[in-house]
């Protein structure tokens, strides 16, 4: 029986709304049996639109790729999740923030967890984005057409290694400062660049209240703002470039063979 949206009920009509998101976002509610229509669902699916509309069977095998780009991902998500929640119970005070990672050990519900999940996910990111551009170089996954995505990965590893170095700060305990007044004391001796680098990490000559909120508004709001951004061209030069890479796009043409 046929029913107006008027004569509807407010159930009704609440249903009927996510039912029409639903159907907007996932657009099929059966796979298509042949290749155009396939093709169809992958292009107006908000989930597999990501994805190359045709993949190389090999480049689906676990031992070609070990998953480490999406874990990497992943971690990169835990990251934002309980960086988020961290961030109720932490201040940028050179005189509170020590005390405030104190208190996530003893006042704050699974605080101790909390920290830690962060702090391991952090260090296992950086491993993981290394192991992932490491499969890339030997798989020859760099090469063309996908070279430009190469030089988006060197910019993620370099914003990787960009917020653990900034999040390395925020505890303000003894390693932290030490480590800290190293790692710019090192970077200052760049050439040209090093000076201006250095004072504006520290804002001062030394590692004090301006350097913790410089570190902190660099960890919590631009690295990860940027680091998305690429991370999202990543993903979108993946598609474009006809998704992974396969073996035949590697080979080297016999001698004489027209290219």
């Amino acid at each position: 029986m046929n029913h107006t949206t008027a004569q509807l009920s407010m159930t009704q009509k609440f249903f009927l709304f996510f039912k029409n998101i639903y159907r907007a976002i996932f657009r099929y509610g059966k796979l298509p049996q042949d290749a155009e229509g396939q093709s169809y669902a992958v292009f107006n699916n908000l989930f597999l639109h990501i994805h190359s509309v045709k993949v190389s069977k090999h480049s689906l095998r676990f031992t070609y790729t070990f998953g480490l780009g999406i874990i990497a991902t992943i971690l990169f998500l835990v990251l934002t999740f309980t960086g988020v929640w961290l961030m109720f119970y932490y201040f940028p005070s050179a005189t509170e923030a020590y005390n405030r990672m104190l208190d996530l050990r003893s006042s704050v519900d699974y605080g101790f967890v909390l920290r830690n999940i962060h702090k391991w996910s952090a260090e296992l990111m950086v491993v993981f984005v290394i192991l992932h551009m490491t499969r890339v170089f030997f798989t020859g996954a760099y090469k063309p057409p996908r070279e430009f995505n190469w030089v988006i990965g060197v910019i993620l590893l370099l914003l990787t290694l960009g917020l653990s170095f900034t999040g390395y700060l925020l505890p303000w305990d003894q390693l932290a400062f030490w480590a800290i007044t190293v790692g710019t004391s090192i970077a200052g001796y760049a050439p040209i660049i090093g000076p201006p680098i250095r004072k504006f990490l520290l804002g001062a000559d030394v590692v004090g209240q301006e350097a913790l909120v410089r570190f902190y508004v660099l960890h919590v709001v631009i690295l990860p703002g940027v680091l998305s951004l690429f991370l999202a061209i990543h993903f979108w030069r993946i598609r474009k470039d006809g998704g992974l890479s396969h073996p035949s796009e590697n080979e080297i043409p016999a001698k004489g063979v027209a290219q």
